[in-house]
């Protein structure tokens, strides 16, 4: 999340809505698009199954394919760029106010872009969202409503309270205890990381 200052919103609005709409026919939603990177463009794609469960490695295959097509018909990113899907995870990053208000009541981190009632680092419990602020109580007692616009970056806490509230998004899959998978398409593949996460160049 580091690079997120770095990405292209414009690009990535475009790219949303490329693929959206199928991933969506395919009972996805996406969490989050981003592109990192200057040089060697990376195109990350953070997705969730639509019934709010975490895919797996096979869900990661069928959304690089379907992806992949998409981009290679459209061309959308001009530069040699490699393609990452992966699920959000547990202690996922809170992108859109249906996250803050998901996760309403756990422990979160953020960092805002410019200063919010003089700081820019804010720990606490998440308190929900409408469209335009987020809301935490700080770890001092007090109250914050966090702009979206100035939000840098935000990410739940891994607690066992988290963990017991997302037991249910768990779905083991055979394919988890696999090293690695490859891919033959006209991208160079890589095999899957340890959070459910599929790469191709």
């Amino acid at each position: 999340m580091d690079s997120l200052e770095i990405s292209d919103s414009r690009l990535e609005h475009r790219i949303a809505a490329l693929i959206e709409p199928t991933l969506v026919d395919m009972g996805y939603e996406v969490v989050r698009i981003m592109i990192l990177g200057k040089v060697s463009l990376t195109l990350q794609i953070m997705v969730d199954r639509a019934d709010g469960s975490l895919i797996n490695v096979e869900d990661c295959e069928q959304i690089s394919h379907a992806v992949s097509a998409i981009m290679d018909v459209e061309d959308p990113i001009e530069a040699a760029w490699t393609l990452e899907v992966s699920s959000a995870g547990i202690d996922r990053p809170l992108v859109r106010p249906k996250d803050w208000n998901r996760f309403s009541g756990h422990l979160a981190k953020a960092e805002t872009m410019i200063p919010v009632e003089s700081r820019r680092r804010f720990s606490g419990v998440v308190l929900g969202a409408d469209d335009a602020f987020a809301r935490m109580r700080l770890d001092d007692g007090g109250e914050v409503a966090l702009p979206f616009s100035e939000i840098r970056k935000a990410k739940l806490v891994l607690t066992d309270a988290l963990i017991d509230a997302c037991q249910h998004m768990i779905t083991p899959s055979k394919s988890e205890a696999e090293e690695s998978v490859e891919e033959d398409t006209q991208h160079q593949s890589s095999g899957f990381g340890e959070n459910n996460r599929f790469k191709t160049h």
